[in-house]
């Protein structure tokens, strides 16, 4: 089994002194690519603070670049590999000194085709990253914000397929599954402590995810519409659904019974990833 390193954090810096009050801080985990980027380009325009999270350190320098030259916005960049169990504890620790508001866990990847024919490892990296850090992070971060005393936000991605079984993506969207029941439960959990809790499910999304899963998708949301909806939603609770594709799938799937819908979705699939066994 290959060993994943953890890697130290680097910090840029922009002041505003025309700024009446400090600037809410943000932590944006997956920021390196796709929709963890898009969504914090957002944030940094909406006039947050970033805490920017990924594996890729030079992509971390160049967002963090580019946003604070564009915006009125300091940035922490934080090169980590959330596969890797201390991940979670090294985000933690590295942001001891911010009170940050607002979480994005946006890291996450997909396999697909043949359960049988991938490889073990990275099944179970994949849960790793898509549940096991949330959960960390979620609960490191749920605690800081209730010290806090003050209103905070989660957001978790689910998918369109974490509502149902998916043949030829079981596992992806088994860890979808699961971190759309986290978000539902937690949404109540926290209500008591003005946490909110949004879910995410969108559809297919021009990200960057077709790439490492395998597949092929045809027609697909943007990052930029993903990201959007995530900042007209901040500080609600629920589950958001972005673009139209995803929207339009909820509604002609939603009258089907559950096993209807996976039948559906295994003709999806199979024409997405039928170049892999």
């Amino acid at each position: 089994m290959s060993t994943k390193h953890l890697q130290g954090d680097s910090t840029m810096n922009q002041t505003n002194s025309m700024r009446a009050s400090p600037a809410p801080w943000a932590l944006v985990t997956g920021a390196s690519d796709g929709i963890g980027r898009a969504v914090a380009e957002r944030l940094a325009a909406e006039g947050y603070n970033l805490v920017i999270c990924a594996r890729r350190t030079q992509k971390l320098d160049e967002l963090a670049n580019r946003l604070t030259t564009l915006e009125d916005c300091r940035i922490r960049c934080l090169s980590v590999d959330l596969s890797q169990p201390d991940g979670a504890a090294f985000i933690d620790e590295q942001t001891r000194d911010l009170t940050i508001s607002c979480i994005v866990l946006a890291a996450g990847f997909g396999t697909s085709g043949s359960f049988l024919e991938n490889e073990l490892e990275t099944e179970l990296r994949m849960i790793d990253v898509n549940c096991r850090a949330v959960v960390d992070l979620s609960h490191r971060f749920a605690h800081r914000m209730r010290s806090n005393g003050a209103p905070g936000t989660i957001v978790l991605f689910s998918s369109l397929v974490g509502f149902q079984g998916v043949p030829r993506a079981a596992n992806y969207a088994a860890t979808k599954g699961f971190i759309q029941v986290f978000a539902e439960g937690l949404t109540h959990e926290l209500a008591p402590y003005s946490i909110k809790v949004l879910s995410v499910a969108p559809g297919p999304v021009n990200s960057g995810f077709a790439d490492v899963a395998g597949m092929t998708m045809g027609q697909a949301s943007s990052v930029t519409d993903v990201a959007e909806a995530v900042a007209s939603k901040l500080g609600t609770s629920g589950t958001i659904r972005p673009g139209f594709l995803s929207k339009l799938l909820e509604f002609s799937l939603s009258p089907l019974p559950r096993r209807g819908r996976t039948a559906v979705l295994k003709q999806v699939m199979a024409g997405m990833t039928h170049g892999r066994a």
